[in-house]
């Protein structure tokens, strides 16, 4: 069992490098929750590879895999969709001019 990955692991930190830019970080949620799905569906496939003490065990791995891979599906479709409606531009994955705002600097 793998992923399907629409975005690669560069397409999301250049997501998320944008939100460190400005004040839009909608985007940088769905983008870091993609990630951390990512990294739950291969510690699963880790465990599946390891032998098991019993069939318990084995179940419980690949549910947790099969649930990952969807939530996983769904965040993309997602963050596909929410680039869709910002306007990004898809080529750079810039976020577009009118929702960009930079993030200020505190006073000191």
């Amino acid at each position: 069992m793998n992923l399907d990955n629409k975005f690669t692991a560069l397409q999301l930190a250049i997501i998320n490098n944008q939100a460190a830019l400005y004040t839009c970080a909608c985007p940088v949620h769905i983008s870091m929750q993609i990630s951390n799905l990512r990294k739950l569906f291969d510690y699963q496939k880790t465990c599946l590879e390891l032998p098991v003490e019993n069939e318990v065990q084995k179940k419980v791995h690949e549910r947790i895999a099969e649930v990952t891979k969807q939530a996983h599906e769904l965040m993309e479709k997602c963050l596909d969709e929410v680039l869709d409606l910002e306007g990004w531009d898809r080529a750079k994955l810039e976020m577009p001019d009118g929702i960009r705002k930079r993030i200020e600097p505190k006073e000191a």
